[in-house]
């Protein structure tokens, strides 16, 4: 794993800290937090999506992976889990996105709560 992804870099958002490239678009990695209000936030260095479902047989993974697709403006099929099906840190490939779009895409999900 990259350093960008083990620590915090100063100067560099989480967001950015969250999205490398992947073999056709980007890899995006998040912290999980089953069975909370939906929405996105920031802990420590490591972005964090927060999901209603619990994490029962995939079902905070899948929510997870919509709430991704949604920010990234891509269709849900275009997001797959790349590792991560049984840990609360996931990794997702996201087809046709590039690392900037996505940053940036990443960085408005937050700007928006944290200015709500």
């Amino acid at each position: 794993m990259p350093a960008a992804l083990d620590g915090h870099l100063p100067g560099v958002t989480a967001a950015a800290q969250a999205v490398r490239p992947g073999a056709d678009g980007v890899l995006v990695q998040v912290r999980v937090t089953p069975r909370s209000r939906p929405g996105w936030s920031v802990a420590g260095d490591r972005l964090v999506v927060r999901v209603a479902a619990a994490p029962v047989e995939g079902a905070a993974t899948d929510e997870a992976r919509r709430a991704v697709a949604t920010v990234l403006g891509v269709a849900p099929g275009r997001v797959v889990l790349h590792r991560g099906a049984r840990s609360r840190t996931k990794v997702f490939a996201v087809d046709g996105v590039s690392v900037a779009s996505a940053t940036a895409a990443l960085e408005r999900a937050v700007d928006a709560v944290d200015r709500s």
